[in-house]
């Protein structure tokens, strides 16, 4: 009876362990088949050393799913719409993380482990990003980590780096060094001509000072003392404001004379037109009939000059008189 016992406890043992084992692997499926995960794509350009399938993705550090897949992109209309990325990683993030657009993805690297992993920073958009036609899924621009990048511009900064040491040589050549050590022998024979002749420099600039305070004193004066430049100033600002005073008197006096000027046109202006259209017309025939009277005068003086007898005596000639 007690190794029966003994038995059916164990049985009910391991019974009980499989239930709970059976239990929580329902529960471990039910809580995986509930979360929901979206896809997206991100293309890059150089080496994604490190990273691989179910390698962690980050969202400002905090993980929210897994690379699903990397592949290589060999069909040209694809490298065309993504500018020659030819890596392509696909991962999965929860449902519940909104990727807006302008976020960016970086491939960060454990310096101690060397695994990498996927960092997603938020853009400013508030626009969530969606797929384009003839995308599978949305793509986040991919942008390279600070260590990636100086890696990847290492060599051209070595070339850089070897170009300036080979101008550097040629500054520090020998012609140079000796040209250098020339002028730092000049400035020093300068420096101690200066000192020699320091007393002579200081007491020229001490002269110089106190010509220079006399003329600001006699300025001073000039602009203060009475009839100095002060007051011609003063006198000849109020010169120029009667002057102003009376030109514009003289411009309001000329207005003033315009408009009288044209109210005496506007009065005339029908005797004018009467002038016009009758008395010239009378003046034109009168001019005409002196014109006649003129040309009339003339041939009586013709006249008189030829025969003078005729106005006293007659036209005395007779005619032929036929038998």
């Amino acid at each position: 009876m007690e190794t029966r016992a003994h038995y059916v406890a164990v049985g009910a043992f391991v019974l009980a362990m499989v239930f709970l084992a059976f239990v929580a692997v329902l529960w471990l499926a039910g809580t995986q088949f509930a979360t929901t995960f979206a896809h997206y794509d991100i293309y890059f350009e150089g080496p994604v050393s490190g990273l691989s399938q179910g390698g962690r993705v980050e969202y400002n550090g905090i993980p929210v799913g897994t690379v699903s897949d990397i592949e290589i992109i060999q069909d040209p209309k694809i490298l065309a719409e993504t500018g020659d990325k030819p890596i392509r990683v696909t991962i999965e993030i929860k449902s519940s993380v909104e990727i807006r657009k302008g976020a960016t993805a970086t491939i960060q690297t454990n310096i101690l482990s060397g695994v990498s992993f996927i960092l997603i920073t938020p853009g400013k958009s508030t626009e969530l990003l969606l797929a384009h036609r003839g995308q599978r899924y949305p793509v986040i621009r991919a942008r390279r980590a600070t260590l990636a990048s100086l890696a990847a511009r290492g060599p051209q900064l070595l070339d850089k780096l070897d170009v300036i040491l080979d101008r550097v040589d040629d500054l520090l050549s020998d012609e140079n060094r000796k040209s250098f050590a020339d002028s730092l022998s000049n400035v020093q024979k300068l420096t101690k001509t200066l000192s020699d002749h320091s007393n002579e420099v200081v007491a020229n600039a001490d002269d110089a000072l106190k010509a220079a305070t006399t003329l600001l004193n006699n300025l001073d004066n000039s602009l203060e003392k009475q009839g100095g430049i002060k007051d011609q100033l003063s006198v000849s600002l109020d010169r120029a404001s009667v002057a102003l005073a009376d030109f514009d008197k003289l411009v309001k006096e000329l207005e003033t004379s315009n408009r009288q000027l044209q109210g005496t046109l506007q009065d005339v202006r029908p005797g004018l037109r009467n002038f016009s259209q009758r008395t010239l017309g009378d003046v034109g025939a009168l001019v005409g009939e002196v014109r006649q009277f003129v040309s009339g005068l003339g041939r009586l003086v013709s006249q008189i000059e030829r025969d003078p007898t005729r106005l006293l005596f007659g036209d005395r000639r007779e005619g032929y008189r036929p038998k």
